[in-house]
């Protein structure tokens, strides 16, 4: 074996799904990491974004409109709840049920993790030009697209 690596096989740069997942690996990390060093998670940024873009909203819808498994959004609303990031309140037409509500402190944070999340995209991306950023974003949207839909908006089941 030798001490220098021996360079990757050609055939392995020519197969889009190992590039993929390759370029999803970095892109993991770089946001991870800056994140982390505000005592954040990607998790806490995706909820942020939907109560900001969406208004309140219940622990169940929340978790469609994320992606977030139910059983690991309890968790991740206590930790934004313990940073005063959100507020829990009662549904007033069904009080078994909580609404979850974006706080000023909440929008503040987001702020912030927004920068972050901008940071770590140039840093993904700086080897392309404007215009290859926005064609692999657009070309990245018509994959998830179609191998995985969003979810149905309300209007959208009628």
């Amino acid at each position: 074996m030798s001490p220098t690596p021996e360079p990757t096989p050609s055939r392995l740069h020519a197969i889009p799904s190992r590039l993929i997942a390759g370029a999803a690996v970095v892109a993991d990390r770089l946001v991870s990491e800056r994140l982390a060093a505000e005592g954040a998670r990607k998790w806490h940024f995706a909820v942020l974004v939907a109560l900001a873009e969406a208004g309140a909203a219940s622990q169940a819808e929340l978790s469609r409109r994320t992606g977030i498994y139910r059983s690991d959004m309890v968790a991740v609303l206590n930790e934004l709840a313990d940073a005063e990031c959100i507020r829990r309140e009662s549904d007033p037409a069904d009080r078994r049920r909580n609404v979850i509500t974006l706080t000023t402190a909440g929008r503040r944070r987001l702020e912030r993790l927004d920068t972050l999340i901008a940071d770590a995209q140039r840093e993904l991306l700086a080897p392309l030009t404007p215009g290859q950023q926005d064609e692999l974003a657009r070309l990245l949207t018509v994959l998830t697209e179609h191998h995985h839909p969003p979810h149905p908006r309300p209007h959208d089941a009628q």
